[in-house]
């Protein structure tokens, strides 16, 4: 029952983020914003990620999971329905950065929980559950645009009330899970989070290529949509095609990873990934092309988050988990926060396709990437109760 509670706010996360980035794209090209300074707006949802992360891991142990999980979930409930009410870029600047706060909350939570409790035999098929559960809110969140027919206030009361609904279970149901090992759990945080990324860069450059492919996608892809013709049902349309291809492989590739390595399924995924990518501005604005390479890309690419970090958890030692944690958030955030402003202004002044070229490169180079990493520590086994006890 925790295990599914938990993997429910995975999805009201997933759906908020799904949900938000497009539609206030779609709200502020209406307005005539620029997709450049649209494109920044959107990367304030990253920077309040970001920030957290110079706290989050010291307020995980203070807090437990419960009572992080909670106010996040609180914060962004209320944030939600302050969208219609102060309407205009300036104002959705700050509401985007609380929502990013709250998400980041969310997320760092429930991945280091799923990270620790997992084991090296199952830990690609668990982390790949996880991934859908995210991917299966992302993929619904877009699908609230079409409530827009009843007024610019109904898609964020809609999601506002699903996060009510899961924090009830989460305040009512989930037990306080404490994070151990706070004060004597392995070196400093510092040399932690440099030996983590030293040890397991391959493992964590997903989760920069997945913020990256995220934050495009759902910020900047419906302003290509939008100068290529395409009409805005067909945006809220196609963009969830891209998640669904992720929920079609993502456990079998995280299946295949617990066979034959997560290095090569990487690799594969990468560069298939990126072809998929590279191809996509010829077709145009053939809707259903474009909807068959969002589920082969996504199919490819949507577990590259959840897969990095069961990598990550097989090369690193037990003590390094939480800092890898952190890394990979760290990279996630660079990756959001650098995707919209590049997308923008590669599509104001180089071509409305850069985006996709762009997307297909750094795929692809990744996957080449991938020849020269070799495992550089040695691995403590994982045990979950080294990481997490029951409450008080």
């Amino acid at each position: 029952m925790h295990y599914f509670i938990l993997i429910s706010v995975i999805i009201v996360a997933g759906a908020s983020q799904g949900l938000l980035l497009p539609l206030l794209t779609v709200m502020l090209e209406h307005q005539g914003v620029s997709s450049d300074l649209n494109g920044l707006n959107a990367t304030m949802l990253y920077i309040g990620i970001f920030s957290t992360l110079f706290f989050i891991e010291k307020l995980l142990k203070r807090l437990g999971f419960k009572r992080l999980l909670v106010y996040a979930l609180t914060l962004i409930t209320c944030v939600l329905l302050l969208f219609p009410v102060f309407k205009g870029i300036w104002v959705w600047f700050a509401l985007r950065f609380l929502v990013g706060v709250g998400d980041s909350a969310l997320h760092y939570a429930s991945q280091l929980w799923v990270m620790t409790t997992s084991t090296e035999q199952n830990r690609g098929r668990t982390l790949s559950f996880y991934g859908m559960s995210y991917g299966i809110g992302f993929s619904i969140g877009p699908l609230g645009m079409n409530l827009l027919h009843f007024g610019e206030w109904a898609p964020f009361v809609a999601i506002a009330l699903l996060c009510l609904v899961v924090l009830a279970a989460v305040v009512f149901i989930l037990p306080n899970y404490q994070v151990m090992g706070a004060k004597n759990d392995g070196p400093a945080l510092e040399k932690r989070y440099l030996r983590s990324f030293q040890w397991a860069w391959f493992a964590l450059l997903p989760a920069f290529l997945y913020g990256y492919t995220e934050a495009s996608m759902n910020s900047s892809f419906p302003i290509y949509a939008l100068r290529i013709g395409l009409d805005q049902e067909w945006i809220s349309f196609l963009l969830p095609f891209f998640g669904i291809g992720g929920l079609i492989l993502q456990l079998p590739l995280g299946m295949l990873s617990d066979r034959i390595g997560r290095k090569k399924v990487l690799m594969g995924a990468g560069l298939l990934g990126g072809i998929a990518f590279l191809v996509l501005p010829v077709f145009g604005a053939n809707a259903w092309a474009i909807l068959v390479l969002f589920m082969v890309a996504g199919g490819m690419l949507g577990s590259f988050y959840s897969l990095g970090l069961a990598f990550a958890a097989d090369v690193l030692p037990r003590a390094y988990l939480p800092s890898a944690n952190v890394v990979a958030t760290f990279i996630f955030s660079i990756g959001s926060i650098v995707a919209p402003n590049l997308a923008g202004l590669g599509m104001q002044h180089i071509s409305i396709s850069s985006m996709f070229w762009l997307l297909g490169a750094f795929f692809i180079a990744f996957s080449f990437l991938g020849v020269f990493y070799k495992r550089s520590c040695r691995v403590e086994p994982i045990q979950a109760e080294a990481a997490i006890s029951e409450p008080m």
